[in-house]
């Protein structure tokens, strides 16, 4: 159990003497039939369904509904719109504009420099390894007195892999700030989640969403693991109503067909070794990344003329080739068994071709 770790200490000023918006039913315990708090109409919706009220501003049903199927308790579940609000929200609690740093590990999920840009929060780059795993030893030389914030995506995006494990407990162990821990591929992977570790490193922040694994990307809804401390103050900054009624009603029902999910993911998975043994039998293609996500990172020849290519025949993919350590990349999100044989058969043509 890390004892080293102070929330108080991280915390803004502005953010600790925050007294968050309270509306009457926060206030009010108990059943009512006459709400007339809120300034709805009170005749209803212009659907088939009454959407006329406002959703509860605390998703306890869903948390619940989650907590049977991620095994944490709702009051250290965050729910946000998406995954990008829980950053966001970080950047917001404990990061002063143009005094506090984060760290980020490049290559990326790019929404962590974006955010830290919105909030005029400098960020300090270091990249990964030509393994793409963390560059502990450069971490540790850029981290100061004013780093609140350390991002780890794992499975990374675009690289696939996943991060050692050790080296992520060596940075939660050392790091007195807050280690963000991006799992948004997490079910396509065999490496453990870290939501079962939210007891021993009180500094840690595992994000998911269920945008990916789960077929649920329209309707927008991340989550955010921590200790009951760190998900308080999320619950203070966030706007009251931040996830819809419809939103709600839909994800909880979604969440009652685990085994359909699963069938998915092993699905995915299978068609993601198809694809890689396929790909990797082209001799343009140079490399492929070992991939614990839905997608895969291949290194090939001419990938801006291919990426153009599989454009004009419909497929859309990942250009990653200018990207730092991802020179020469493609990326390629796993689809069903026809669509892979689509691009399959596209690259193919591309390389034989000589286009």
């Amino acid at each position: 159990m890390k004892e080293s770790f102070s929330l108080d200490a991280l915390l803004r000023d502005n953010i600790k003497k925050l007294v968050p918006y309270s509306s009457a039913r926060d206030e009010f315990k108990g059943e009512a039939s006459v709400l007339l708090d809120a300034n709805e109409n009170a005749f209803g919706s212009p659907y088939s369904k009454n959407y006329n009220r406002y959703p509860d501003p605390l998703q306890h049903l869903l948390k619940e509904k989650l907590y049977e199927i991620k095994g944490v308790p709702p009051e250290q579940t965050f729910l946000g719109n998406g995954s990008d609000e829980a950053i966001d929200i970080l950047f917001r609690a404990f990061c002063e504009p143009m005094r506090d740093n984060v760290i980020l590990v490049p290559p990326t999920y790019g929404m962590y420099e974006v955010s830290a840009n919105i909030n005029n929060v400098a960020y300090r780059k270091v990249n990964l390894t030509t393994d793409y795993q963390l560059d502990l030893d450069g971490i540790a030389a850029a981290i100061d007195g004013r780093t609140k914030l350390i991002f780890i995506c794992s499975p990374n995006n675009p690289t696939g892999n996943s991060i050692r494990r050790q080296d992520i407990e060596t940075i939660l162990v050392n790091f007195d700030g807050i280690v963000v821990l991006d799992e948004a591929y997490i079910n396509f992977s065999k490496q453990a989640s870290f939501t079962k570790d939210l007891q021993e490193f009180p500094n840690l922040v595992v994000l998911q969403t269920l945008s990916k694994a789960w077929g649920l990307a329209a309707l927008r809804l991340g989550m955010a693991f921590a200790s009951a401390d760190i998900i308080s103050v999320f619950n203070k900054i966030k706007p009251p109503y931040n996830i819809n009624q419809a939103t709600q009603e839909i994800v909880l029902e979604a969440l009652r067909d685990v085994e359909q999910i699963n069938t998915w993911i092993r699905s995915t998975v299978a068609e993601r070794a198809v694809l890689t043994e396929a790909l990797a039998g082209i001799p343009q293609v140079q490399h492929i990344t070992p991939s614990d996500a839905n997608f895969i990172l291949v290194k090939l020849e001419q990938p801006r003329e291919l990426y153009t290519h599989l454009v004009e025949k419909g497929i859309i993919v990942r250009d990653r080739s200018k990207v730092e350590l991802c020179e020469g990349c493609l990326r390629f999100t796993i689809g069903t068994p026809e669509e892979n044989a689509m691009v399959l058969a596209a690259v193919e043509a591309f390389y034989q071709t000589g286009q």
